[in-house]
């Protein structure tokens, strides 16, 4: 998804591109209280270590850090409560057919606004061996070389 008009980015989880191949992202709503939102509105959040699952027919986000209202009292949240994640339900069948195959599983990208609504990015993504990661970083050497020789050979 790229950044539009009226999307403000929270808090991204840039490891997850490096730790899965991502197949397929999908757009979801997420059911916050009020504390949470303002914390979200000064930008504390953290995805790092978080993930989503589908339960009873239902999809959650487990261990998405968000800090706790500084003025908040009595009502403020506990920071790494399960957030329940909202998607239409053919949406969600789908998930739960897909996250039963062997090695899939729901990663959230990243925590944006989007029009005054808190939405997450979910991937549905495959993990990464440890020679698949190896090889990106080189590929990625290997163009940024290609890119450098272009420069100088233009330059010259």
């Amino acid at each position: 998804m790229a950044k539009s008009e009226g999307i403000k980015v929270i808090s991204e989880n840039r490891k997850a591109r490096h730790d899965y191949h991502i197949e397929e992202t999908f757009e979801a709503g997420i059911v916050l209280t009020g504390t949470e939102v303002k914390s979200l509105r000064l930008g504390r959040a953290n995805l790092k270590d978080s993930y989503a699952g589908v339960e009873t027919g239902e999809v959650f986000l487990y261990n998405c850090h968000i800090s706790t209202y500084d003025q908040g009292n009595r009502f403020n949240h506990e920071p790494k409560r399960k957030r329940k994640l909202l998607l239409h339900k053919r949406e969600i069948n789908r998930l739960i057919g897909q996250t039963k195959q062997k090695g899939y599983t729901l990663v959230p990208l990243r925590l944006y606004f989007s029009r005054g609504l808190v939405k997450i990015e979910l991937a549905l993504a495959k993990g990464k061996r440890s020679f698949d990661k190896r090889e990106d970083i080189a590929k990625r050497d290997a163009q940024r070389q290609i890119s450098r020789a272009l420069k100088e050979k233009q330059q010259a």
